[in-house]
């Protein structure tokens, strides 16, 4: 008798085993379609709140984009901007659909951008230099003119080989660089090595034509003058060469590891670097980098800076609206954040 109760309460213990389990199975696989459901269904509600994009900057609220495709280009300077801030408004704004637009035979940059506009291929047009008077006089030409809204402040920086060891540069020295008055190191507080001045040509964009406006006061460049074609390949060479020398838009060479910038000064009493000090010697990057010196280039203190424009066509069609809200968009609390985030700096 002891012996089949015995086996019973084996077999009754065995039953409530197996049923806590499926029990136990039944309850966390009800809990698991829950919270699977609450992830993967958002709510009819939801509108675009499911794209990250939307939550950190909102929705739409552009005030009078228009709607449509509208074409844009010029500065090369701008091509982080690009990157960052106008994909993120196309995101946010898909009925604003913006189209880069190379030029049909000239290099990209500011002036052919301020070209293509005139010559009604743009909407409107990004630009690291001003509109230029007779650039305006053809415009009126054409029964409109052309308005500059700037946007942000970007420096022109002087990359230097890592071995060169001066303190720094006036503006009076680095024209007489470029024009080929000074041809050796040694004529600025340097070693016996000759200079090689490295420049992208006149008509690659605004910043050569920045350069050669407000730095070379409209001089021609000397016969010293190597010419490149793009940034990257002229900090090649100035990291491979002891007396190389380079200008640049700022965030395309201070944060850089096979260079160094160089501070400037409008007189040699006083030298202000691009960069943010302590200066990050080259052993420590990549994984610390050179900042903008930002205070410096909103202050205007660093000496050659300059802002970063949106060239509108003022004709009150639909191209003038599409340019004064992309403008106004850019400086907006969220726009300014992302012209910081492409490096430069913010204007508001």
């Amino acid at each position: 008798m002891s012996q089949k109760n015995e086996t019973l309460s084996l077999f009754l213990a065995a039953v409530i085993t197996i049923g806590l389990i499926f029990g136990g199975l039944w309850f966390f696989m009800e809990r698991w379609v829950q919270i699977s459901g609450t992830v993967s269904k958002p709510s009819a509600n939801d509108g675009n709140t499911s794209n990250p994009i939307n939550q950190f900057f909102g929705k739409c609220n552009v005030p009078n984009l228009p709607e449509g495709t509208f074409n844009y280009g010029g500065s090369t300077t701008w091509a982080p901007i690009r990157k960052d801030a106008d994909s993120i408004l196309q995101s946010l704004c898909p009925q604003f659909i913006l189209r880069y637009t190379q030029p049909p035979s000239d290099k990209p940059g500011s002036g052919t951008g301020i070209r293509m506009l005139i010559d009604n291929q743009l909407a409107f047009s990004q630009s690291s230099r001003s509109v230029k008077a007779e650039e305006n006089a053809e415009a009126r030409q054409k029964e409109f003119s052309l308005k500059e809204i700037p946007v942000g402040i970007d420096g022109i920086a002087i990359a230097v080989n890592h071995n060169l060891n001066i303190p720094g540069l006036t503006v009076a020295q680095l024209k007489d660089i470029y024009t080929g008055k000074i041809t050796n190191w040694q004529e600025v507080g340097g070693t016996n090595v000759p200079i090689t001045a490295y420049s992208r040509s006149k008509e690659a964009g605004g910043t050569v034509e920045f350069f050669v406006e407000n730095v070379l006061n409209k001089e021609d460049f000397g016969v010293n003058v190597s010419y490149i074609g793009t940034t990257t390949e002229a900090l090649r060479k100035v990291g491979a060469s002891p007396g190389g020398i380079y200008y640049a838009s700022a965030p395309e060479i201070v944060p850089q590891c096979m260079i160094k910038s160089l501070p400037l000064g409008r007189t040699n009493s006083r030298f202000v670097p691009p960069y943010q000090e302590p200066f990050v010697a080259s052993s420590e990057c990549p994984s610390k980098r050179n900042q903008l010196n930002i205070q410096a280039f909103r202050s205007g203190d660093y000496a050659i800076t300059r802002n970063l424009f949106v060239i509108v066509k003022q004709n009150g069609q639909t191209d003038q609206q599409a340019g004064e809200a992309y403008a106004n968009w850019l400086l907006t609390p969220q726009g300014q954040e992302l012209i910081k985030k492409a490096g430069f700096v913010r204007i508001k």
